[in-house]
């Protein structure tokens, strides 16, 4: 966002910089595309990203290593198939969120690669980080999306946060079987953030 909007102070400068009154203004094609609404085709296919994200979380919380690989493949292939050019948005963000989408996919496929769950846990929340940006990026706008934080994802003492449907915490990090706190820290943690580009 800040290179864009460095981008958007220097056209706005050399424009105001113009010693008459008869500088040629750009066409109205020639201006950066404000980002718009998003199809409903390109909803249907990020919805499906974040509903195989969502099984993957699930299958965090229930200690499932077997789901989570299944999951992990699912979301691979959401992130793999979505249409970037269906996004109504200035090239660099079509851009980025391409970059951030290939990342998603890369994190998904670290997750079905790792033997162990803590492993799979740390992907998820490389994979969660990138995801949050890309809804951002995307402007998702079908539904409300919550930016959730656990402070202490690792050791008791590192946080990590994930992407939820609801404000409730389900904590994928600690979950039903933690070896210490069995289900007792299942509800660990609040919302950092929640994300609503939903037309009002």
């Amino acid at each position: 966002m800040k290179k864009l909007f460095s981008i958007a102070l220097i056209a706005t400068t050399l424009l105001s910089c113009g010693s008459s009154d008869e500088q040629k203004q750009p066409a109205a094609n020639d201006a950066p595309l404000a980002q718009s609404a998003n199809s409903d085709a390109f909803n249907q296919q990020f919805e499906t990203l974040l509903t195989s994200y969502y099984s993957l979380s699930e299958a965090l919380v229930n200690w499932d290593s077997t789901k989570a690989n299944t999951q992990a493949a699912a979301l691979v292939q959401a992130a793999d198939g979505i249409a970037y050019a269906e996004l109504k948005a200035d090239s660099m963000i079509v851009n980025t969120a391409k970059s951030l989408g290939s990342t998603v996919a890369a994190e998904a496929k670290a997750i079905a690669a790792e033997s162990g769950l803590e492993n799979k846990r740390r992907s998820f929340y490389t994979l969660s980080e990138n995801l949050y940006n890309l809804i951002r990026t995307v402007r998702y706008d079908k539904a409300v999306v919550y930016h959730m934080n656990c402070p202490m994802a690792f050791n008791d003492e590192e946080e990590a946060f994930w992407i939820s449907k609801t404000a409730d915490v389900v904590n994928p990090y600690l979950g039903t079987l933690h070896p210490r706190y069995k289900a007792t820290m299942l509800n660990c943690g609040n919302v950092a953030d929640s994300i609503d580009f939903r037309a009002k």
